[in-house]
């Protein structure tokens, strides 16, 4: 690994009579990586983020809620008030009417001990099949905030390693061309000093 000294801001583009033409060369990698890594991060993230926000919105805009009743006894016991089990749901049978008129039926989730005839919402798709409940916007916004901000970083990391790999390269020949010009003009050197 190269010594390196003090850090100097912008050194490679200063002008210098020592700067080689890796030194210029390494400039170049180490913008065109950092420009490389914001822009796939930014658009990957922002097109993911709009991507999952309208398709969340397409979802509440043609999805509608039905009543359907329960067409089967749900296991359990019916939970009462301050009882720890309020929130739980199981699976039964249910039935209800799809937008075109037909009858459907499905496995809806409901309150434990739901007798048959109790009814519950369910929602639909265009088609009359049974779907979960819409994303609301919060939750879209957040889901789409979420997976953007994923994808983005997923995303910046492909040029960020490509270009610390490059740079990784850069370095070794650099160190490698020291090497042989210090084995070349090393021993001159030496019998001056010695």
């Amino acid at each position: 690994m190269a010594f390196r000294g003090p850090k100097v801001w912008l050194w490679r583009w200063r002008r210098n009579p020592l700067r080689r033409r890796a030194d210029t060369v390494e400039a170049w990698v180490v913008l065109g990586t950092w420009l490389l890594t914001l822009f796939a991060g930014a658009l990957a993230g922002t097109a993911a983020a709009r991507s999952v926000e309208s398709g969340l919105a397409r979802e509440r805009a043609e999805w509608r809620p039905a009543v359907a009743l329960v067409t089967e006894e749900a296991p359990g016991r019916r939970p009462r008030d301050g009882d720890g089990t309020a929130g739980e749901r199981v699976w039964v049978r249910v039935g209800w009417v799809a937008p075109d008129g037909s009858p459907r039926s499905g496995r809806a989730r409901v309150a434990p001990g739901s007798a048959v005839g109790t009814p519950v919402t369910v929602w639909n798709d265009p088609e009359g099949h049974l779907v979960s409940r819409p994303a609301t916007a919060a939750e879209a916004r957040l889901r789409g905030t979420v997976l953007g901000a994923l994808l983005g970083v997923g995303a910046a990391a492909v040029p960020f390693v490509s270009g610390r790999v490059l740079r990784g390269r850069l370095e070794r020949r650099r160190m490698d061309r020291w090497d042989t010009e210090w084995a070349r003009l090393g021993p001159i050197w030496g019998r001056r000093t010695g």
